[in-house]
């Protein structure tokens, strides 16, 4: 199998797992402070020293990297987090770009039934944030802003530069998605005012059930669970040390020559899918896109078909056709880049990953071409 599903999940690196092992069988204990016993004081120095790798990638503090179960933990307690903790102080309204990953959107959606005004932000046919109407939908009440930083279904990145500027004039926290940029994309909080960043290992070929969030020091965030007084008393619950130690090691791991590398089957997929299939569509920004995404729409046949039929070829991509969702609803990304229902369905995803190389990619759009033209061939909806 190829898989080429690297956005919803990457395979782990075998280097990753031995940096984990010790802390599964060996240093096992919770983490204690120094008066405590020497296993636990292993422990702890384990869990911050992993605290301290991902933070200087992030040109962070180690004391603002709050680890995480993952990316839907962290963007819960951000929005809510914030939310909650400015009601009283400020307002209740926050404003959310209407093409987020699930866990932003739907975090936002069970505000708004808690009484929270949400402004769901346009976005243009390329996916890019409606700059002007975000400063426009910006109140006194306006407590948050969460704009994610590359999407994860088209692959679209976002001038967080200049939102980030429009938030600081405002006076207004920005909170900011970047499960599927962190390592590939520059993001240095110490040049760019953003107050809370979601991060995940599982997009990197670290481990799933580890994340964290970066909350700027200063920043207003409620507790989000109760219980113990675990990392700066922000998150209860014993912490997952072999987890934090393998998204350490996960960061550590990632290159700009990798990326580079993804980045040309990324481009070559594109390329090829244009100059050898007809009436296809490029979903996002052609220039500024995520290095290991390719988002397709091939016209007049199902994603649904294309991903079964690939998959019986030996490859694993995925699709925003309603058929492939939990929800039954066709891609709610592809509908607000102004594609209707027929382009949605019609998407397929290719996200590249370490294990990946540019023949597999070109196997990719061989198997493609054979795959669409078989099944025009018997559509209904197909130009003839």
């Amino acid at each position: 199998m190829i898989y080429l599903d690297n956005s919803a999940c990457t395979r782990l690196d075998e280097r990753v797992l031995e940096a984990m092992k010790p802390y599964f069988f060996d240093t096992y204990a919770v983490a204690t402070s120094e008066f405590g016993y020497s296993m636990g004081i292993d422990a702890k120095e384990g869990l911050e020293n992993s605290r301290e790798i991902i933070a200087s990638r992030l040109g962070a503090d180690s004391e603002e990297i709050i680890f995480t179960s993952g990316d839907t933990e962290s963007s819960n307690m951000a929005l809510k987090g914030t939310a909650w903790a400015l009601k009283e102080k400020k307002g209740r309204h926050i404003i959310v770009l209407q093409i987020e990953d699930f866990p932003v959107l739907n975090t936002a959606k069970s505000l708004q039934k808690q009484g929270f005004d949400v402004t769901f932000l346009n976005v243009d046919g390329e996916g890019f944030a409606d700059l002007e109407g975000l400063r426009k939908a910006i109140t006194k009440e306006t407590v948050l802003v969460s704009i994610q930083y590359a999407n994860q279904e088209i692959g679209t990145v976002q001038d967080l530069k200049a939102i980030s500027e429009i938030c600081k004039e405002k006076d207004v926290l920005l909170h900011t998605d970047a499960t599927h940029s962190f390592t590939r994309l520059p993001l240095n909080v110490k040049e760019l005012p953003v107050d809370l960043v979601t991060l995940s290992a599982h997009t990197i070929h670290g481990p799933r059930g580890i994340g964290a969030l970066y909350i700027r020091k200063g920043t207003p965030v409620s507790k989000f669970m109760d219980g113990g007084f675990q990392e700066f008393n922000l998150r209860a619950g014993v912490e997952n040390i072999p987890g934090a130690a393998g998204f350490a090691t996960a960061v550590e791991l990632v290159t700009e020559d990798e990326t580079r590398q993804l980045e040309a089957m990324r481009n070559r997929v594109i390329e090829r899918a244009f100059s050898e299939i007809p009436d296809v569509t490029l979903n996002g920004s052609r220039e500024k896109r995520l290095p290991q995404n390719a988002n397709l729409t091939f016209h007049y046949v199902e994603g649904e078909s294309i991903t079964l039929h690939m998959d019986m070829r030996g490859f694993a991509v995925s699709t925003g056709s309603a058929c492939f969702s939990r929800s039954l609803e066709a891609s709610h990304v592809i509908r607000g880049i102004g594609g209707d229902h027929e382009r949605a369905h019609g998407s397929v995803r290719f996200t590249f990953g370490r294990y990946n190389r540019m023949e597999d990619a070109e196997a990719a759009i061989d198997a493609m071409s054979e795959v669409v033209a078989r099944l025009r061939e018997i559509s209904p909806l197909a130009r003839k």
